[in-house]
This record gives C-alpha cells, structure tokens and sequence, in this order.
C-alpha cells in the first residue's frame, strides 16, 4: 500500500532500521570517496584528534539515505527533494557502530502552486548503539497526494 502526503501528520516518528559499520567498509568508502587519513589508516588515525579509525560524515549521510529509502520512501509517493537545509555531523562514527534512524516529520502542508503534490519538512537523526546522536539532518520532501477515488 502507498504512502501518500495525506497519510503524512506532523510531528509523526518513524523508527527505520539499523545498519552496522565494519572498519573495512570504513576504509573502502573513503579510500574511493574521501581519503583522508583518519578515515583510511587505522594506525595513523590513532594520532589524529578522534584517537582511531572514524568514518567519513559522507559515509554516514549514506547510511541515513538507505535506511530512509529502504524502509520508508520506496513506500510512498515519493517526489524528490529540494534538498537539506542542514547536515549536522555530532559525534564520530567507528567501526563496529550500528546506527539507527529516526525520522520526524515537523511540517505537512499542501503545496500551492502544484495541486498533486504536498510538501513534508524533516528532521532525520542516526543514533549509535549508545544512544548519542551521530547525524542530525533537516530538509524538505515533495510527496504526491492520494488519487480521487
């Protein structure tokens, strides 16, 4: 069944998943993607100010785009985005972290100028398995309203 903008409410809470880090999906994604030495040298990075391999912040926006997808947004009506008003990165993430999402919807509203279409603000938050908030993110979503029956 279809989530449609009507379906949305604000101030909704979906919890959507987890997924875990590995050091070699660590290293991996930033050797191609950001080759910063904190993020590709387990032993170099034991001298850097996070004092041990971390992941990169893109890495982990990933993760929050996959647990987002997979669980919740190829279940909608799903438009696209204008994009993120803010990406905030709390707290490193190490190997051996699980994350998990939670997504809020903070604002529903109907779009004017597009009468299909409704707009939801969110608030999209990983948490590490204690609990402290890694990634914090605030955005907009385009969503298609429910088809006259």
């Amino acid at each position: 069944m279809t989530i449609y903008f009507e379906d949305f409410k604000a101030g909704h809470t979906w919890e959507l998943g987890s997924y875990t880090l590995t050091e070699e999906s660590i290293i991996e994604f930033a050797r191609q993607f950001d080759p910063q030495y904190f993020h590709t040298d387990p032993l170099k990075a034991k001298e850097s100010v996070f004092g041990g391999l971390v992941a990169s912040g893109w890495q982990t926006l990933g993760i929050y785009m996959k647990l987002l997808v997979n669980n919740l947004i190829n279940r909608t009506a799903s438009l696209g985005s204008p994009g993120m008003e803010e990406i905030r990165f709390l707290n490193p993430v190490r190997p051996g972290d699980t994350l998990t999402l939670s997504y809020t919807l903070l604002e529903v509203r109907p779009s004017s100028s597009r009468p299909n279409m409704g707009i939801a603000r969110f608030k999209g938050e990983l948490f590490n398995q204690r609990r402290e908030q890694v990634l914090r993110v605030v955005g907009t979503g385009f969503f298609g309203r429910k088809p006259e029956e």
